[in-house]
């Protein structure tokens, strides 16, 4: 494992720094709206309206970015195109960090939906490639929980650091951090991926060379196993239907795609409703909402660095994949029903197992396409999450607003939690089914075998 992730540390730093400065804002950024939308107000429809309004067109517009990123990354190395999010990044947080008055905010608020389409699933797609470059296939599991880990130790040192910090001074020093790691990633990241270098080629890729010559030659042979599912000819730029045919060719990747649909489906209705429905709620403020962000990242890290690359190896990404659901069920619903301020504190300390869930899908991606197509196949898994925080927003946004209004026909403040729930409880019975499919097919595999 070690031999594999040689020279990986750059990769790593970049991807904590990116983190750490975009966390760093979570905690104040939805004081920051109310003041400038609603002020002196606790519930504002407006600022839930807008949020949702973000994260709709954000993800619309990364739906469509992030798998073309990830085929040019594939083409001319991950490094060129990974220098795109992490410059774009630091533009709307030098916005507030400059005045955090109204027209600061809107003209914040435009940068960030710029910001967002270019960042959202990006950075993460393109990391994952990257590893995926340098790490065997038996050891991907493990190398993306690490992968992981690491964001999510970004997350929990720019949140813990917000908590000390003003607001102004968070989003000064935020930018400050966003401006070190894209001057960090062009001058200290070695390139990797692009059509010029082929499979172990160590003269054309930095990183290849601080790697031991057997590592390399081992994770060549186990990726050309894959040949490549794009027609030669449209590996430049595959049309929509290449891109249908790419996910849907084999019951992983299509599998995938749909778990990871719901997932985030589930998971950006519950981002849409959570924050404003703890401050109506329990009157959460920017102190509270840094103490539960600072749980969910710190389970976040602790499995992702501990747990998960333990269990991989003995469970594989399949089993992990379930026990990450059945934890993000649990923990959606929790918060939906929470009846005291500490119910949510306990609902997150479920992020533990829900932690498994994406870096056990990205190696199932990963395991499931050639070497040279990486880049375009996490980008596509990017790209359908996307697509999910499109409809996120849009189903989640009118159900949040109507369950925290006066006017509401209930009194279930966490109503669009619950509903977000749902959308987890599906992906888990859809990835009941694959395991079954999958057991079903080795046995009959196995049988076939045995009577030749």
């Amino acid at each position: 494992m070690n031999t594999d992730l040689a020279g990986l540390g750059h990769l790593f730093v970049v991807f904590f720094l990116f983190h750490f400065s975009s966390s760093m804002v979570i905690p104040a950024i939805i004081d920051v709206t109310m003041e400038a939308v609603c002020p002196g107000r606790d519930e504002c429809s407006v600022a839930i309206y807008l949020s949702g309004f973000q994260n709709a067109v954000t993800g619309l517009g990364a739906v469509v970015v992030t798998p073309i990123v990830g085929n040019l990354s594939d083409r001319y190395g991950r490094k060129a195109l990974m220098t795109l999010p992490v410059t774009v990044a630091i533009l709307p947080l030098f916005v507030l960090a400059c005045n955090r008055s109204e027209v600061y905010f809107y003209v914040f608020y435009v940068a960030t939906i710029v910001a967002g389409i270019f960042c959202q699933g990006t950075m993460h797609s393109l990391c994952f490639a990257y590893v995926a470059d340098h790490v065997r296939p038996r050891r991907r599991a493990a190398a993306f929980a690490l992968l992981s880990g690491v964001s999510a130790a970004g997350f929990v040192s720019g949140t813990l650091t917000a908590r000390f910090l003003a607001a102004s001074s968070t989003f000064q020093v935020a930018a400050a951090v966003a401006t070190a790691t894209a001057l960090y990633l062009r001058v200290f990241l070695p390139d990797s991926g692009g059509v010029s270098c082929t499979d172990g080629d160590q003269a054309c890729d930095p990183l290849l060379q601080a790697s031991s010559s057997s590592t390399s030659s081992s994770a060549s042979s186990s990726d050309e196993e894959l040949s490549p599912r794009l027609p030669p000819h449209k590996a430049g730029l595959p049309s929509l239907s290449d891109m249908f045919t790419f996910l849907t060719g084999s019951l992983a990747m299509s599998g995938a795609a749909t778990i990871t649909f719901f997932c985030s489906l589930g998971e950006h209705g519950l981002e849409t409703a959570l924050l404003y429905y703890l401050k109506a709620q329990f009157g959460y403020s920017k102190d509270e909402f840094a103490d539960l962000l600072l749980i969910v990242g710190a389970a976040g890290m602790l499995s992702q660095l501990t747990v998960m690359p333990i269990l991989a190896p003995i469970l594989g990404e399949e089993i992990l994949l379930i026990v990450g659901l059945l934890g993000g069920c649990t923990q959606v619903f929790l918060y939906g029903i929470a009846w005291s301020y500490w119910v949510p504190y306990l609902s997150a300390a479920f992020v533990i197992l829900s932690a498994f869930v994406n870096p056990s899908i990205r190696t199932n991606v990963s395991k499931n396409v050639a070497s040279n197509e990486q880049g375009i196949a996490q980008g596509c898994i990017s790209g359908i999450s996307s697509f999910g925080s499109i409809l996120g927003p849009l189903i989640f946004t009118p159900l949040t607003a109507w369950a925290l209004s006066e006017t509401g026909p209930f009194n279930i403040k966490g109503f669009s939690i619950l509903c977000a729930g749902i959308c987890t409880v599906i992906a888990f019975i859809i990835s009941l089914r694959m395991r079954g499919a999958q057991c079903s097919a080795c046995k009959k595999s196995i049988v076939q075998q045995e009577q030749a």
